[in-house]
């Protein structure tokens, strides 16, 4: 896997606007999360991980997210890559990482926000432990990841070894742009959304 680069955290969505109303929801104190495993409650079980296949659409119902998602790899200066920005409601799913449902860490991106308004992530920030996110696939299944935490890394000290790193089990991470904004470097940080697989549909 591209370790290395993601390392280094995610520079997706440098240039957002961050120029709409108070910016957006920033992740609660309390909702970081409670382990840096992610080990499941005694007595559940975690579903049993899918075969590879690609990504149709990502639905996060608690924040009012259903948008399509197209694959994305590294721009020309090793980061993770974005959707286009001109699509606010559009994700993409990481090619460098497992898809979502395989054994493994899945990584899902999108912009917060970009020159028109908010995009598909901005409320990302507002998720509490507990949400849902539905990744449904090609291949007509649907794993459903449970957030265990959301906490928001400033992208000069991201912890990628904390964010990206195999727990053994099926994981998604769900990272868009946040922190402090300015016009001249744009958002600090990235938001990240920790979950794990509870149920495949």
């Amino acid at each position: 896997m591209t370790a290395l680069v993601l390392l280094t955290g995610l520079a997706l969505i440098r240039n957002g606007s961050g120029e709409f109303g108070e910016g957006p929801p920033q992740p609660a104190a309390q909702a970081a999360a409670d382990s840096r495993t992610a080990a499941r409650a005694p007595g559940t079980d975690t579903p049993d991980p899918l075969p590879y296949s690609e990504v149709d659409r990502v639905r996060i119902p608690a924040i009012n997210v259903d948008a399509p998602a197209m694959p994305v790899g590294l721009d020309l200066e090793g980061w993770v890559d974005a959707p286009p920005p001109e699509d606010p409601n559009l994700a993409g799913w990481f090619t460098g990482a497992v898809t979502p449902g395989e054994k493994g860490t899945a990584v899902v991106v999108g912009h917060v926000d970009n020159q028109q308004g908010p995009a598909v992530f901005y409320g990302l920030g507002a998720l509490k432990k507990g949400s849902r996110v539905e990744v449904p696939r090609r291949d007509g299944k649907t794993p459903v990841f449970e957030v265990y935490g959301i906490e928001v890394f400033d992208k000069h000290n991201f912890p990628g070894n904390r964010v990206y790193g195999d727990t053994g089990v099926p994981e998604l991470r769900v990272i868009t742009c946040g922190g402090a904004f300015s016009k001249q470097g744009g958002y600090t940080g990235n938001v990240v959304v920790f979950a794990r697989l509870v149920e495949v549909r």
